[in-house]
Order: C-alpha cells, then structure tokens, then sequence
C-alpha cells in the first residue's frame, strides 16, 4: 500500500457523496431531514442565535446549497426545491449576508478601489500562505491544503456558471469563453476539477467528490458558500462576477508558489501540473475577466458596480480568514482540520 494512501471510506456511487452528521442544531436539522426524509426541526430563535462564522450554521448552508450540485447518497433529488429546507436556508443566508455587510461596512464601492491593491504583488510575502508552502511547507500540510481545498476545485467553475444566462453581449461571451477553459476545453482529461482529483491521488489523498466535508472547517465552508450563495441568486450576479474575477486576478502568483512547493516537496507530477496550468491560464483570465466580463457588465448594467465590489471584498475577507485559521493552527503544531488525515 502506499504510505500515503487514504482511508477507504468513499462515497458510495461515483456522483454523490455521504451525508454527513450535524455541528450544532441547525446543521443537525439540515442533516437529520435529508436522511430521514422528514422536515428540519429547529428552534425559532436558532438562526438569529447561530454564530453566522461558526461550524454550525456554515455545515447547514453547505448540506443546503450541495443539493443543488450533486447531492447526497441516499437523499431525494426532489429536496433540493424542499420549501421548508429553502425558508431555513433563506434565513441563514441572511444572516451570512449581514455578517459579511457589517464586516465590509468600509469596503471599496468601485471596481478600480477593490482591484487596485490585487494587481499588485505585495513587497513582503511573510504573511503568504502558498509563500509559506514554497518555501518550507512540509507535505504533510500540503495534503491539509488540498483535502481543504478539495471541496471547492473538485467543483471547480460551476458555480460560476450560474451567472451565464444572467449576463448578456461582452459579459455573457468572455465568460463563457473562460468557463470553456475552466471545462476542459472539450475534453474530459483537461476538466481542473479532474486535474485537482489527479493532484489528489498524487498526494495519496481520496479524490471523491466531497471526500473531505467532514474534515473542514467552518473558515473553509465559508469561502465555498460564499460562491453558491452568489451563484444561485440572480440579485447577487454582480457580486458572483466580482467573486470569480477576484480569484482570477490573485490566482496566478499564488499558482506559481503552489507549483514551487508541489515540485520542491517532491508530491508528483499531477500535484505540480495543477498549479503550473493554472499559472499561464489565470494570466490570460485575469485580463479576460476584467476587461471584457467585468467590463460588459458594468456598461450594460452600471448600478451593479458596487456589488462587484463587495464580490472581490467578500472573497478577500473570507480568504484571509481562512489562511489565518491555517497558519495559526499549523504554527502551533497542529492540524488547520478538524481532525487529522489518517
């Protein structure tokens, strides 16, 4: 067996993954419902009561919006449009969303203001997490970062692909013309979400979709809610749009470290051929998105430009979070999991 080889718990069909068992009262509702078919129990004043970063409330908005990709073994397909499941996410969303306008209260409201200091590399990378990982990363805690990471880029652009019949003229064809790239380009073996699943298996890591659901935690369920939630309301199109063209603008040199500490830690050809693809292609993206998706979108529909903003704003602020809770927990000695990788 391979010294890195994962556990054998995997989903048990090759589309959905196994639910997982609640944090808390609300994620415990969300969980219990699907699996018994029943309706979410809760009490009435649980949501204005949840923590809107905590473990609890970010598990039940990711069961809720995963309906709405895979799904989970075992659970109806007919739930995803559940009114009683819609209405409890619908008042958790609020709540994230109120979290997210108090802490951005003196956020940018331009384009250029939220952009400006991303197109800029900073002089000290110190605070850099894949600069951590070039540098003197062990492999160990690259595995963390991609069993992490996993439960975005194994459903890497889709849910920015919610926003195509959302735009029109510029915005709608060069997004559709970057997604087409993000797909594969027609072919299966080039999918990025396919090219993590191979970074995965290089890394000795379980490549199912949603492997690692119950090892993250609450920092990361939130960088991934955050795009379903843009994603699956039209009213948000422009903050989903400022979201993705944040990623692409600070994808490329945080791909090239990546690259770096794949290559210098010796995890496998697929590990550095992930974040090496990445590095040519998010260039071109980067221009791509901002000048003709961005730039579509605000000319076709200006009072959307603030929303932009608060897209690249949310992502920032949910990133740092994210990287902070990995670095404080790697700098005590630590898993950044919620339980270590076997």
């Amino acid at each position: 067996m391979h010294p890195l080889s994962p556990d054998p718990v995997a989903p048990a069909d090759g589309r959905s993954p196994r639910l997982v068992e609640g944090r808390g009262e609300l994620s415990g509702a969300v969980s219990d419902a699907l699996r018994s078919g029943g309706l979410p129990r809760y009490a009435p004043g649980a949501v204005p009561a949840a923590d809107p970063w905590g473990e609890d409330l970010q598990l039940a908005l990711y069961l809720l919006y995963e309906l709405h990709y895979r799904g989970f073994d075992g659970v109806d397909d007919a739930r995803e449009w559940d009114p009683d499941l819609l209405r409890l996410r619908q008042a958790m969303e609020e709540r994230f969303l109120d979290a997210l306008r108090s802490e951005l209260a003196d956020a940018p409201r331009t384009v250029e203001e939220a952009f400006a200091p991303l197109l800029v590399e900073p002089a000290d990378l110190s605070g850099s997490l894949s600069h951590h990982l070039a540098t003197e990363g062990e492999l160990w805690q690259l595995r963390e970062y991609a069993a992490l990471r996993s439960l975005y880029h194994l459903k890497e652009a889709d849910p920015h692909a919610w926003v195509i019949p959302r735009l029109t003229g510029r915005a709608k064809a060069a997004m559709v013309a970057i997604e087409y790239d993000e797909f594969g380009a027609g072919r299966a073996d080039r999918i990025h979400a396919q090219l993590f699943a191979d970074l995965m298996t290089d890394l000795g890591l379980d490549p199912s979709y949603g492997r690692y659901l119950d090892h993250a935690p609450a920092p990361l369920l939130a960088t991934v809610n955050l795009m379903s939630l843009f994603g699956l309301h039209r009213s948000l199109r422009g903050a989903l749009v400022g979201h993705f063209a944040c990623v692409e603008v600070t994808s490329s040199p945080g791909s090239r470290r990546l690259a770096k500490a794949m290559r210098r830690s010796g995890a496998g050809p697929a590990a550095e051929h992930f974040y090496a693809e990445h590095v040519e292609a998010d260039a071109v993206h980067e221009q791509v998105v901002r000048r003709e998706v961005i730039g579509g979108l605000v000319t076709e529909e200006p009072a959307l430009e603030a929303d932009v903003a608060f897209g690249c704003a949310s992502t920032v602020l949910l990133e740092d979070r994210l990287a902070d809770h990995i670095r404080r927990a790697w700098s005590r000695g630590g898993t950044a999991l919620r339980r270590p990788l076997p």
